[in-house]
């Protein structure tokens, strides 16, 4: 199961760090992700980390989020910096084994004001 946590209310220019703590053992052999939805849009890859370190970013989100991993604490978070209205959205994070397993979590909301 994972269980995401940290959204919140923001104004632009703000930041927010969401946490995603994944139970089971398995949690540092998995690549881990964040999808955000936005109302009305479809689910989109924000940010993704591999069992190592390698991440990639959507495009909209390079030099303002950062997504790390802390395998002792089977947790992985995205720092979000300088947001904007458009980072408005539901936050979800995934889990992927290397078998091809995939578990999402219940996801977060995220909502920055101006």
């Amino acid at each position: 199961q994972l269980q995401a946590c940290g959204g919140g209310l923001v104004q632009t220019g703000g930041s927010l760090r969401l946490s995603c703590t994944v139970s089971g053992s398995s949690f540092r052999f998995n690549a881990m992700s964040w999808y955000r939805q936005a109302a009305g849009k479809q689910r989109e890859l924000v940010a993704f980390i591999t069992s190592g370190t390698t991440t990639t970013y959507a495009d909209s989100v390079k030099g303002r989020f950062t997504i790390s991993r802390d395998n002792a604490k089977n947790t992985v978070y995205l720092q979000m910096n300088s947001l904007k209205l458009a980072d408005t959205g539901i936050y979800y994070c995934k889990s992927q084994t290397p078998w091809g397993k995939a578990d999402w979590g219940q996801g977060t909301q995220v909502t920055v004001s101006s």
